[in-house]
């Protein structure tokens, strides 16, 4: 079993390749898919101006208003109908999110720390947002057992609070192959890897991760902390590579791209 996500540029680029490179791979699929640019330009079709906050790490993100999670939630669940929809006749797929079953809990985050437009710290209130909990690794070894493809939205559920939460895609990717103990985490990104000068970054263990995740940007350096926390804490492999290719899936599984590993 292997854990792919695939963020929202990739989805919105190369959907149909994505597609075909599921449908293509023997192994059992958990897919984790982003679409934050579709939220965005639907947001943006709705009236509702997206807000992206940066915390003191230098991680940009977007703010998630009760507005923004409704718009949120209807892309993300159609995203992943689309994807079900067009494997229904090559693989047996279930679309979930972390309120089905409970399968992953968040805690919505009350309050934040942002760097203001005076690049001044500032706490702000969490809006709808969350940080992964917990991941019930039984039921998804149960549904393993009756499908070939979990697809999963990055939408995780706070059972305190009763509702949908706005979850990064890498984390929810990185929360349930370490809980599941998964082989092999693929990232399709939109570029071939880490580049450094224009050239892909090969291999790293997890502490060369960490230490170049200090000089590289945004979005890039979530994923180097997160491989390398990953790997420490049980996946085997974690390969960050090209989403935009002709078969990105087996593609990533030649090692090509950049390969966080303890070998």
């Amino acid at each position: 079993m292997i854990v792919v996500k695939a963020g929202g540029r990739v989805i919105k680029n190369n959907l149909d390749k994505i597609i075909e490179s599921l449908s293509n791979t023997k192994e059992q699929v958990i897919f984790v898919h982003g679409g934050g640019d579709q939220v965005t330009e639907t947001s943006k079709r709705l009236g509702i101006e997206p807000v992206f906050v940066t915390s003191p790490e230098g991680i940009r993100s977007r703010y998630t208003t009760k507005e923004e999670l409704d718009v949120f939630i209807m892309v993300m669940s159609l995203i992943s109908r689309q994807i079900i929809s067009k494997l229904a006749d090559k693989k047996k797929a279930i679309s979930l999110t972390g309120a089905d079953g409970n399968l992953v809990i968040a805690e919505r985050k009350k309050k934040i720390i942002i760097i203001d437009e005076r690049g001044r710290k500032r706490i702000i209130d969490g809006g709808f947002t969350g940080k992964i909990k917990q991941v019930n690794t039984s039921l998804i070894s149960d549904l393993l057992k009756s499908f070939d493809l979990l697809v999963f939205s990055p939408l995780a559920y706070d059972p305190a609070e009763k509702t949908l939460l706005n979850v990064d895609g890498d984390q929810m990717a990185f929360a349930i192959a370490t809980a599941t103990k998964s082989d092999l985490l693929v990232l399709l990104t939109d570029v071939e890897g880490v580049l450094i000068d224009g050239k892909v970054v090969e291999r790293l263990t997890p502490n060369e991760a960490k230490e170049l995740s200090k000089k590289i940007g945004p979005g890039m350096n979530r994923k180097l902390l997160m491989g390398a926390d990953a790997i420490e804490n049980g996946v085997k492999k974690v390969i960050i590579s090209s989403g935009l290719v002709q078969d990105p899936i087996s593609n990533a599984l030649q090692d090509r791209g950049t390969v966080i590993s303890n070998g």
